[in-house]
């Protein structure tokens, strides 16, 4: 009777003896799993742009710290260059207009020689060309003179009114690599940092990668302002030497009239007279 009871009561034994080894190890499993909450369990890192910056590697911090410093500059280029730019279009138009008024190159020397603007700088060429040619007054030579001088002021004007708008074009052409470079510093930064901690959670990944993305977001808030600014300041100044070239074409208008009036010859000789 006793072995009897002992058969039945055997898989009631191994049964206890199953749960008393599950509550050995449920301790164990609880402990190995702890790192692993505790990772879910705290707070997500400042993922503000800020706080990305102030995470960020050092390396991926000197990339955006170069990136808004190249956005600073592109701006401030863009405002000088657009009131450079107003100022002496409207010069320029003002200036045409006097010259459309004018009757003669003795009006044109009252009104406009003495200014310090790009038509005052014409005037006073074609004038410093009529002095030196006085004692070889040939209409079609005098006038290729002065059209000789006219061009070499325009394109001076033009290669003035351009200047600084290279580097926006370095800033736009340079700007997305020095972003990627960042990016890719940073991403090759939190593989390293996944490695170490033997983890591939979200958490541990996230912040490192955002920090990275950040570094080409900046990269192309650089580039893509630049890049349409400077296709702008070329169509402007474009449009700068156009009315320049209008004005110096006003001027050999006036010279011509004047050289086949004579006027020129006559001055000269009454100059002589004195």
């Amino acid at each position: 009777m006793t072995q009897v009871i002992h058969r039945q009561c055997r898989p009631y034994r191994r049964l206890l003896a199953g749960l008393a080894a599950l509550a050995l190890l449920l301790p164990a499993a609880a402990l190995a799993q702890a790192p692993q909450a505790d990772v879910l369990a705290k707070p997500p890192r400042d993922l503000s742009p800020w706080g990305m910056f102030m995470a960020a590697d050092i390396v991926v911090k000197a990339v955006m710290v170069g990136l808004v410093f190249a956005s600073v500059l592109t701006w401030t280029i863009w405002l000088a260059k657009a009131i450079e730019l107003f100022l002496a279009r409207r010069r320029l138009n003002a200036g045409i207009a006097a010259l459309a008024e004018a009757k003669s190159w003795s009006d044109v020397t009252a009104r406009l020689q003495g200014g310090g603007d790009a038509i005052g700088a014409l005037a006073r060429a074609a004038d410093d060309e009529l002095r030196l040619s006085a004692d070889a007054l040939s209409p079609e030579g005098v006038k290729e003179r002065i059209a000789s001088r006219l061009e070499r002021l325009e394109a001076a004007a033009g290669r003035r009114m351009i200047r600084g708008t290279g580097l926006l074009a370095t800033i736009g052409a340079t700007a997305p690599f020095v972003g990627l470079f960042g990016t890719v510093w940073g991403i090759m930064n939190s593989f390293i940092g996944i490695s170490k901690q033997q983890t591939t959670n979200l958490a541990v990944v996230a912040p490192g990668i955002a920090e990275a993305l950040l570094a080409t977001a900046l990269g192309l808030v650089a580039a893509i302002p630049a890049v349409v600014m400077y296709n702008i300041f070329a169509r402007w100044t474009a449009g700068y030497r156009a009315l320049h070239a209008d004005a110096a074409a006003e001027i050999l208008r006036i010279v011509s009239r004047d050289l086949d009036r004579g006027a020129f010859e006559r001055r000269r000789r009454a100059a002589a007279a004195e």
